[in-house]
């Protein structure tokens, strides 16, 4: 069997985009401006929401969001966040970064969203009200149980913030995951479904929170329009009386610089309309693999397949064995791997404080963090890679 390379992802710019890319060099623009606009304007109309706010990260996505919703609660002292332990690591890192402090229930096993019961047990055994807001994640495409998260929500007066890093158009009841929440945040990086480089965006149908996210993304300035109008005369921060008042340089909030750029934008605006057709390769990438690797269905649990969910990769749970020696044997045929976040409270380094307090509390997250495991599952993957991954698996789990 002749070696392939196989990567976890793949992005490669298509003569549309090195056009248009080229459109914006010529414009001597490349800051925010009519691209981002145009991104922001369109980015809510496909997901569902009134409202989008381009920034230049998921991670600074979160952080923003965390923070308009402090902002929205100033006079209380709620800084509690109830979030997964298995998820990448700038989820919790934002909480932090926040000023707030996680708090972690445990994972369904085969879908690895955060369970609705663990969340419960932790509202009924401590006081709801030093709660701010449950953040779930939507992880490796597949939906968490938006209805029960946001009943328990209402039923504790917490907000909601959806993680939709992994998620573009995911569907849960027929609708854009992203859109059921107070707020929800998306990343665009390389290795997404829809790929810009590095981008984020927070979406939301609350005006207020629109609002805060645009000043924190710059700073904490008074501004918060889409497109300032200063120069037209048209800048509603300005009256007669203070004309020399410059709100581009007035800070009413502590800030900071997750603005994006056109180049990013320009690239998200082409590839949110190949999306449908995107995610359907990578469903049609999971059941292939699903149907030819069904045999060791007793060493590995495969990926549950939806035709809701947009599959960030393929994501595999090691029932008996070593995952180290699957993923060194994969990755000497040129399969690439990557080990499944791990379970952040027990398992990660930098959160060693927290490793006494949740230590055996989270058994299905630390069980996946230990033995899962993903490849890719990208639309640019052949049926030649397909059919080599499935005869790799079964040379090394024979």
């Amino acid at each position: 069997m002749e070696k392939r390379i196989i990567r976890t992802g793949g992005f490669s710019f298509s003569e549309e985009e090195k056009k248009a890319l080229y459109d914006v060099i010529d414009s001597n623009r490349i800051t925010e401006h009519e691209k981002t606009n145009e991104f922001e304007r369109n980015w809510a109309k496909k997901v569902g929401t009134k409202y989008s706010i381009a920034v230049n990260s998921g991670t600074s996505a979160l952080i923003s969001g965390l923070y308009a919703l402090k902002y929205l609660n100033k006079e209380d002292k709620r800084k509690k966040v109830i979030t997964t332990p298995l998820t990448f690591i700038s989820t919790t890192n934002s909480i932090l970064l926040s000023g707030l402090e996680p708090v972690y229930a445990d994972v369904n096993f085969d879908t690895f969203d955060i369970n609705t019961k663990g969340i419960e047990k932790i509202l009924s055994e401590n006081n709801p009200k030093d709660f701010l807001a449950i953040l779930p994640v939507h992880l490796m495409g597949y939906p968490y149980n938006i209805n029960g998260i946001n009943r328990i929500a209402k039923e504790n007066n917490l907000y909601v913030l959806e993680d939709s890093a992994e998620a573009h158009g995911t569907k849960y009841n027929g609708k854009n995951v992203g859109s059921l929440s107070d707020l929800s945040v998306f990343s665009f990086y390389v290795a997404h479904n829809i790929q810009a480089g590095e981008l984020g965006a927070v979406n939301t149908n609350n005006k207020q929170i629109r609002d805060l996210v645009r000043k924190i993304k710059a700073h904490g300035r008074m501004c918060a329009c889409d497109v300032c109008r200063r120069m037209e005369g048209k800048c509603p921060n300005i009256s007669l009386d203070e004309e020399d008042m410059d709100p581009r340089f007035t800070f009413t909030e502590f800030g900071f610089n997750f603005k994006t750029n056109e180049f990013a934008t320009t690239i998200a605006n082409i590839r949110m309309n190949k999306m449908e057709e995107t995610n359907q390769k990578r469903r049609e990438i999971v059941k292939y693999l699903n149907e030819g690797l069904k045999n060791h269905s007793d060493i590995i649990q495969l990926p549950k397949y939806s035709e809701d969910v947009s599959y960030l990769a393929y994501p595999l749970v090691l029932k008996k064995g070593s995952r180290k020696l699957i993923r060194k044997e994969l990755e000497n045929r040129g399969i690439e791997t990557r080990a499944l976040f791990g379970c952040i409270p027990t398992q990660q380094p930098s959160m060693a404080a927290f490793k006494k307090e949740y230590e055996g509390k989270l058994p299905n997250a630390d069980y996946i963090g230990k033995n899962g495991f993903y490849i890719g599952a990208h639309q640019d993957m052949t049926k030649e890679d397909l059919d080599y991954i499935i005869d790799s698996f079964n040379e090394i789990l024979k």
